[in-house]
């Protein structure tokens, strides 16, 4: 037991304990002055979550890669149980049937869906013997990756279903397909947000062309691009009339926050307003004005990093920011290490995972993304997804510790 413990990459894992501090007390920050002591205490919540948190890692660190190795597609059937199960039996918040209620505690099995699917990837890709490239091997980790992904926007979860998409193409590249291919793999998406406007997706899809012709990816896989471009362009206008009223506002507003300051644009300006004001330094722990007058719309979770940069101002948000990049570069260092491709792709996959939503979340505050609810990693409230990453970083501390093993 002595000998796992002293193989630990201590850096990392002192680094994401820093982050969750730091995440406590700016939760602490953000509730301080809500109306009821059970919103004031979420702190506290949270600390006990980080007590499970630790309680996961220790554990997972003992246990051998392989395991995870050989029940990988079981996991994927119990995640893809789990997220059917919410839907008819899950409790609802905010329009959103997306958890399990367990008395003081809720579940949410997307979370533990993206485990799932990180393993079930990660053997798929390591014992795989079709060819990078191969139709069939680019298919069907694409279906694995669909089915979590449609199951979580049905709740629905837009934010939290692109995570999916997300470990895929990871996965894809850190498995050696080219990114000209997952270029051409992800056109039909640019080919959709291009058809708003007749002269846009004209250009785009005469730019597309001469991509192919440059190119040259075969007959088969040049036919099935331009037809799946075709297609998503030609229904931009059916999907955009069957958004409901407040779907389209959500994204109008996120081009132009200022058509709704009321409204809709209402969390980005404030947002926005709230790190602004926070200047070079900040206005002090506890102070931070936007979330204690409430102006702030859910500070503690989606939010917070607009308090940390309110209350801590510029040099908080950078340490912050700095911390993360500190650990997206062991991770990578520890993929490129490990000797058991398995092992590899899990690190890949659980790296991918993490910078995702840490970059959505920050873009968001700043008006860059639009508002989608996903938590900033180890800092927003929230029990499962605190969890969540300090698995991610025992399975990285983990593959280090036995990066020799094949």
């Amino acid at each position: 037991m002595n000998l796992i413990y002293s193989k630990l990459d201590w850096q990392l894992i002192l680094a994401a304990l820093l982050l969750s501090v730091i995440g406590i007390f700016l939760i602490m920050s953000a509730q301080h002055n809500a109306e009821s002591e059970y919103q004031q205490q979420y702190y506290l919540r949270q600390l006990i979550w980080l007590g499970i948190a630790f309680l996961v890692f220790a554990i997972v660190i003992h246990l051998p890669p392989k395991l995870f190795d050989f029940s990988a597609y079981l996991m994927y059937g119990v995640s893809i149980i789990l997220l059917i199960l919410v839907l008819f039996v899950g409790s609802t918040r905010m329009g959103a049937q997306r958890w399990f209620s367990l008395g003081l505690m809720n579940f949410a099995p997307s979370d533990f869906a993206k485990l799932a699917l990180l393993f079930t990837l990660s053997r798929f890709f390591a014992y795989s013997k079709l060819p990078i490239a191969s139709q069939k091997r680019i298919i069907f980790s694409g279906i694995l990756s669909m089915i979590p992904m449609l199951l979580i926007l049905k709740q629905p979860d837009l934010g939290t279903s692109l995570v999916f998409i997300v470990i895929l193409m990871f996965m894809w590249f850190w498995s050696g397909l080219s990114p000209l291919f997952m270029i051409l793999i992800c056109s039909p998406v640019v080919s959709l947000v291009a058809a708003s406007h007749w002269l846009s997706w004209a250009i785009y899809f005469v730019l597309l062309l001469v991509f192919l012709f440059l190119f040259r990816p075969g007959l088969f896989f040049g036919i099935v691009t331009v037809v799946m471009n075709l297609i998503f362009g030609i229904i931009t206008p059916f999907l955009w009339n069957r958004l409901a009223d407040y779907q389209q506002l959500r994204i109008l507003t996120f081009l132009d926050p200022g058509r709704d300051p009321r409204g809709a644009g209402y969390q980005i300006i404030q947002s926005k307003i709230a790190i602004g004001s926070g200047g070079i330094f900040g206005k002090g722990f506890l102070h931070g004005s936007q979330s204690r007058l409430d102006f702030l719309p859910e500070p503690h979770t989606d939010f917070i990093f607009s308090v940390l940069g309110e209350e801590f101002g510029l040099v908080g948000a950078v340490l912050v920011i700095l911390i993360f990049c500190f650990i997206f570069y062991k991770a990578i260092r520890i993929a490129v290490r490990c000797r058991s491709k398995f092992s590899s792709m899990v690190v890949i996959g659980a790296t991918s995972i993490i910078m995702f939503q840490f970059l959505v979340n920050i873009g968001m505050t700043l008006g860059f993304m639009p508002v989608t609810g996903l938590p900033l990693p180890f800092i927003s409230y929230g029990g499962t997804s605190l969890v969540m990453f300090w698995t991610l970083i025992a399975l990285m501390v983990s593959a280090d510790a036995r990066w020799q093993e094949y």
